[in-house]
């Protein structure tokens, strides 16, 4: 048994136009999947693959008031793509972010409408095949704790672990990498992005459930609800779907 990443969801005190901002930023389709839920992938998209890895923005009321512990990096194929990358973002309304990245930062830190971080990364031969979306990463206090536990949540590969930073990615070898940070910050409250995973069509959710809490993740009790909420053994929440 084992789950796949296949999206981040994001709160967003209006989804509407924080998923026009998102899906013009990675030239992907918006569709209502209900009221207050925008889903963005690739047009054309056969979800779930792991070629991609979707967003999904809720609605919430929530302010931001810290940085958010996921974010995600975005891919460019050239210096020249890079500088006209930040340029249409910044039309698009994101705003430069100082994140301590130090003035010789290859990345760009931005903010998007609703000051959620992401990072506009350099081109390099590791995300040429990415897609738009580079990297989903992830603050964390152990990146050789927390890798462990999603190599092993997840069917995804581990690529490299050390103090400092760990990287996963599909096991077909295809789509976004999963990177952890190392990082000094300290988790406070909900986490205003999250990961979701969803097992293999034929897997039993409980025994899923039930694998992933011998693990170390902890579940949480949030209601009548189709899905399964968790926090990973540093606290992160993620959700555990449906099989699909």
């Amino acid at each position: 048994m084992a789950t796949r990443l296949v999206h981040i969801t994001m709160k967003a005190r209006d989804e509407n136009a924080l998923g026009g901002f998102w899906a013009k930023a990675l030239g992907w389709g918006a569709t209502v999947e209900e009221p207050g839920v925008i889903n963005l992938e690739p047009e054309g998209f056969d979800y779930p693959d792991p070629v991609a890895i979707c967003i999904d923005l809720v609605v919430s009321p929530e302010p931001k008031t810290v940085k958010n512990r996921v974010h995600v990096d975005l891919a460019t194929t050239s210096t020249a793509h890079q500088a006209e990358l930040v340029a249409r973002l910044t039309e698009l309304g994101a705003k430069p972010v100082d994140v301590g990245q130090g003035d010789d930062a290859s990345w760009i830190p931005m903010a998007d409408p609703e000051g959620n971080e992401f990072c506009v990364l350099a081109p390099g031969p590791l995300i040429q095949d990415t897609g738009p979306i580079a990297s989903v990463v992830v603050d964390c206090a152990d990146p050789r704790a927390m890798a462990r536990f999603w190599g092993e949540a997840t069917d995804w590969t581990l690529l490299k672990v050390t103090d400092e930073s760990a990287v996963l990615r599909s096991s077909a070898g295809v789509g976004p990498y999963l990177q952890f940070l190392r990082t000094p910050d300290v988790k406070t409250g909900w986490n205003r992005v999250h990961l979701d995973v969803r097992p293999y069509p034929d897997d039993d959710p409980e025994a899923e459930a039930a694998r992933l809490r011998a693990l170390g993740a902890t579940e949480i009790e949030l209601g009548d609800i189709p899905w399964q909420v968790f926090a990973d053994p540093e606290g992160n929440e993620f959700c555990l779907l449906a099989p699909r």
